[in-house]
């Protein structure tokens, strides 16, 4: 993994394209709901204005599918922007094309410039090599701080980079590689895992990439009943990936994968997942029929907590339970809390995913966690072994050949 660092690209005087990932949620006012994605681009961006660089800030929003909508305009993004830098932020409505070559091309120092969309463009996602040189003759070099899109081999994250060579990580995007790095080269241990979700099958690679790198793996939320049913246990009527079950009684009769795995010993089970039945805790060696697991029980925290208790490397992807429901939301807000714990003790952790990261901050401990990842997808193609495009596009030995 190689790249170049932000702090060694000449900014003064240029124009300087910024790929970011402003793809928050709106609320139903239009306005944004949720600004962490753009605090966390707000480093980049300040460091560049201060070297006295005028930007071109671009991002996606959502999955408008190469048409314009309304709904999924960056507009709502643009004032927040403005709000965070506290300096006019320009708005281009078109992405490429004369209106936006003029306006970045009037862009000076410590200036802004926000493009619309990029997926309004049917060639962003298609990684058109037209769409891409119109990204580039936008600017003079090129920044990438959108980790979260950096397994999408994109116009604006990967094909930009093969006509506007000039090119550097931002300081997220930096903090991300280095964050994950560390788990798959140098985990100082016992290095610990906790896989959760609703499905194994997103996340199989990652655990079998993991397996042999950690001390101990632990499993939760539904990716624990493929393991179950593997095991001849029932599972009363909770979701499982049948196909599935074969991969888990694969790694289960194998000697040296079985013995890293730790498996909840208990659950809460309840009529349905929508929280009108409060459920209660049972073995999961005595799940009933007519019942379904929503959440691992308390029991099986504690054993996640022994589990961690001399941990110095911990990654935690996915929720225990049917988190968006409090009733069940209990497993995951307690392994946030024993996560930063663990990090209280020394360990370095890290947390990556929509729904963990809501419960570290619903659990008031985002502080104390080593790195809290902003690229859910990203990072598990990461942990699985794989090149991603957008920090490949990074290589200054492959910008060399360009």
């Amino acid at each position: 993994m190689s790249f170049r660092k932000l702090n060694t690209l000449e900014a003064a005087g240029r124009r300087i394209f910024v790929r970011v990932d402003f793809n928050v949620p709106l609320a139903p006012d239009g306005t944004v709901a949720d600004d962490t994605r753009i605090v966390a681009s707000l480093p980049t961006l300040r460091y560049l204005l201060e070297k006295g660089a005028g930007l071109v800030v671009a991002s996606h929003l959502g999955r408008p599918k190469g048409k314009r909508d309304p709904a999924q305009s960056l507009r709502p993004v643009r004032e927040a922007l403005e709000k965070y830098l506290r300096t006019p932020v320009g708005f281009a409505e078109t992405i490429v094309g004369p209106a936006a070559e003029s306006l970045a091309k009037g862009i000076r120092g410590e200036q802004v410039l926000l493009l619309e969309n990029l997926r309004f463009e049917p060639g962003e996602e298609a990684n058109d090599p037209g769409l891409s040189r119109a990204l580039a003759s936008l600017a003079d070099a090129y920044v990438n701080d959108a980790f979260g899109s950096a397994h999408r081999a994109h116009a604006s994250t990967a094909g930009i980079t093969a006509f506007l060579s000039d090119t550097a990580a931002g300081f997220l995007m930096e903090r991300e590689l280095l964050a994950l790095g560390r788990l798959l080269d140098s985990p100082e241990r016992p290095n610990v895992a906790i896989l959760g979700g609703a499905k194994i099958s997103g996340k199989i690679d990652v655990l079998q990439n993991l397996l042999p790198r950690v001390d101990r793996l632990v499993i939760g939320g539904g990716m624990m009943f493929p393991f179950l049913r593997a095991k001849g246990l029932s599972i009363g009527r909770s979701l499982v990936e049948e196909d599935r079950v074969p991969i888990a009684k694969a790694l289960l009769d194998d000697p040296v994968s079985a013995a890293k795995l730790l498996l909840p010993v208990d659950c809460r089970v309840a009529d349905d997942i929508k929280g009108s039945d409060p459920g209660s805790v049972v073995p999961v060696t005595a799940i009933p029929e007519s019942k379904m697991g929503v959440d691992i029980g308390p029991d099986s925290l504690a054993a996640i907590a022994s589990a961690l208790a001399e941990a110095r490397t911990v990654f935690w992807n996915g929720p225990m339970g049917v988190f968006e429901t409090p009733a069940f939301a209990v497993g995951t807000v307690g392994v946030a809390k024993e996560v930063a714990r663990a990090t209280k003790r020394g360990a370095f952790t890290v947390v990556g995913g929509g729904d963990s990261l809501a419960a570290v901050n619903q659990a008031g401990v985002e502080n104390q966690i080593s790195h809290c990842s902003t690229g859910g997808g990203a990072s598990l193609e990461f942990l699985e072994g794989r090149v991603l495009p957008g920090v490949a596009a990074l290589d200054p030995a492959s910008s060399a050949t360009r």
